[in-house]
């Protein structure tokens, strides 16, 4: 396979170096002639030429790649040109990058084959990464009253549910835990926790903000 990759900014560099460091044949194209020296070390071929001109394209041997990795993302009129332009001389897969949706249904509507938003996926992965490493929220029951949900902090791994040290020692009811994606709501002397659990404890609004300052 023979892939072209147009518009060596962050994304286009990295894509271009990713699939030469996989034994890919790559050809790597900017009309920033810095851009292309950097990548030229790592690719098989890099050239600095106008993409959105059919006849440049052919001319650089372009015609005869099988995958055309687009990313141009900041001039949306030559990302379309460009896509054209490729599709004219007949490369049948394009993946375009783009920056809005409706960028994207104008690329696909042109002939791009798959459209990728590069840093709409990135938002999203972080917010998921954000939320899952989230471990401790509070949910208020009353004014003077709230539940807490939180991952078992290293103080309380190797305890029992049942221990004494909840409440003598922070004044809180546990009132549920979470052990290998199971949530138990009853429990025996011998159920210890452990790391990575998580605890719903109850107890007044203060203890419960004591509780986050110390984990």
């Amino acid at each position: 396979m023979t892939y072209v990759v147009i518009g060596l900014g962050k994304f286009g560099f990295h894509v271009a170096k990713g699939l030469a460091q996989q034994g890919e044949t790559v050809i790597a194209i900017d009309n920033d002639e810095e851009k292309v020296r950097d990548i030229s070390e790592y690719v098989q071929d890099a050239i600095m030429l106008d993409s959105t001109d059919p006849k440049a394209l052919r001319e650089a041997g372009i015609a005869d790649a099988e995958v055309a990795i687009v990313s141009i993302g900041v001039h949306l009129e030559a990302s379309i040109l460009t896509v054209m332009a490729l599709k004219d001389i007949g490369i049948e897969t394009v993946v375009a990058k783009a920056i809005t949706q409706v960028h994207g249904q104008i690329l696909s509507k042109l002939g791009a084959a798959k459209v990728i938003y590069p840093e709409m996926e990135s938002a999203k992965k972080l917010v998921k990464k954000l939320v899952t490493n989230i471990h401790y929220e509070t949910i208020d029951l009353s004014i003077t009253m709230k539940l807490a949900k939180l991952t078992v902090p290293s103080f309380w791994v190797g305890v029992s549910i049942l221990s004494p040290i909840f409440e003598e020692d922070f004044e809180v009811k546990p009132i549920a835990y979470k052990h290998q994606g199971e949530w138990h709501t009853s429990f025996e002397k011998d159920d210890i926790l452990e790391k990575g659990d998580i605890i719903a404890v109850l107890g007044d609004s203060a203890h419960i903000e004591l509780l986050s300052k110390k984990i």
